[in-house]
C-alpha cells in the first residue's frame, strides 16, 4: 500500500503545532511535531506567513506527491465546512473575521480547489485523537472534555462524533449548559477557577499558574479552590455521563495539567451520584488533537 501523509495543525491564539500524519496508520510520524509561536492579531499576511513556514518545514520532510491533504484543530466560532474563521472579541486571529482559510492556503501553495483541507473543533480533534490513541477505545462511548480559558466537550462512539442525538446536549456542545445562575464555562474554566479562589480570600489573580504555585506550595484556599473547581466540573458532566451511557471521561486542556489538584473532589462526587465510569487525564492534548482532527482524511 501506498503511504499517504497529512499535515495536522492545532491552531491556537499564540502558536501552532503541527506534526506529519501517517493516514495509513493513523499515527503521528516521530520527530515531526513542530510548534511555531507568534501573535494572532498582526495583519493577516504576517500570520500567514508563520502559517506557511510552519507547512513547509514538513512538506521538506515528505514526498508531496504523496501529501493526502491538510487537517487543522480549530477553536470557535468557525465555519468548519466552509472553512471561514467567525472568531471575534476573543483576543485572537481579530483580523481573519469573515476570512476562509482555505483560499488563504491554497493562494500561498498553489493547491488546486480539490486538495482536501479539512478542520474541526479542537475539542471534537482531541476526543477523537485520545480514543485514536488506543485501539481499545474504540468500541467505548467516550465524553472528552478540554479544561481552559473555556470549556469544550465532545462525545463519540465507535470513534465517531455524536452531535445530533437525544443523549447528548444539542450540538454535543457543554460550555452553554444551564449552571446554577449562568452557565457552564462560567465555573468550569480558568475564570471560574480563578474566581473560586477570589471569592475564599477577595483577592483578584490574573494567572492560573499563580494559583496553581499556591495551591502546591501548601496554600489551603488555593486548594479549596481547586476543589471546588472539580466539584463543578462534576456537577456539569453528571448528566450527560448518565444520559450519553459514557464508559470512559477523559480531561485535557491547559488545566489538565492540574488535574492532581482537582480529580479529588471530581471522582467523589460522581462515585456519590453512582456513577461508575473510567477517568483519564490526557497526558499530550496538542498531539491528540492533531492525530483527531487527521482522521477526517482517513
Amino acid at each position: 500500500m501506498e503511504k499517504r501523509f497529512a499535515i495536522g495543525m492545532d491552531v491556537g491564539g499564540s502558536h501552532i503545532t503541527a506534526a506529519i500524519i501517517d493516514v495509513n496508520e493513523m499515527k503521528i510520524v516521530e520527530g515531526s511535531v513542530s510548534k511555531l509561536s507568534f501573535d494572532s492579531n498582526l495583519p493577516v499576511q504576517i500570520v500567514m506567513d508563520y502559517w506557511e513556514k510552519g507547512i513547509r518545514s514538513l512538506c521538506e520532510k515528505i514526498n508531496l506527491e504523496n501529501l493526502s491533504g491538510i487537517a487543522m484543530a480549530i477553536p470557535g466560532p468557525f465555519d468548519y465546512e466552509k472553512g471561514t474563521f467567525w472568531i471575534k472579541d476573543q483576543n485572537k486571529y481579530e483580523n481573519f473575521y469573515g476570512l476562509n482559510i482555505k483560499d488563504l492556503l491554497r493562494e500561498r501553495f498553489n493547491f488546486d480547489n480539490n486538495f482536501p483541507i479539512v478542520s474541526d473543533n479542537d475539542a471534537n480533534s482531541f476526543g477523537k485523537g485520545e480514543v485514536y490513541k488506543n485501539t481499545k477505545n474504540l468500541t467505548k462511548r467516550v465524553m472528552a472534555v478540554t479544561l481552559g480559558t473555556g470549556l469544550g466537550g465532545c462525545f463519540i462512539e465507535n470513534g465517531k462524533i455524536v452531535q445530533n442525538r437525544k443523549d447528548v446536549p444539542e450540538n454535543g456542545e457543554i460550555w452553554n449548559l444551564p449552571y446554577k445562575n449562568g452557565i457552564a464555562e462560567d465555573a468550569v474554566s480558568l475564570r471560574g477557577l480563578l474566581d473560586n479562589y477570589k471569592k475564599f480570600t477577595g483577592k483578584q489573580l490574573n494567572e492560573g499558574l499563580d494559583l496553581y504555585h499556591l495551591a502546591n506550595s501548601g496554600d489551603e484556599k488555593a486548594n479549596e479552590a481547586f476543589s471546588k473547581f472539580g466539584e463543578d466540573l462534576a456537577e456539569v458532566v453528571l448528566p450527560c455521563l448518565k444520559n450519553f451511557n459514557a464508559d470512559m471521561f477523559v480531561i485535557g486542556g491547559k488545566l489538565a495539567n492540574a488535574g492532581d489538584l482537582f480529580l479529588n473532589s471530581f471522582k467523589e462526587k460522581i462515585k456519590n451520584a453512582g456513577v461508575e465510569i473510567e477517568v483519564a487525564i490526557s497526558t499530550d492534548n496538542e498531539t491528540s488533537a492533531l492525530l483527531g482532527v487527521a482522521t477526517l482524511l482517513s
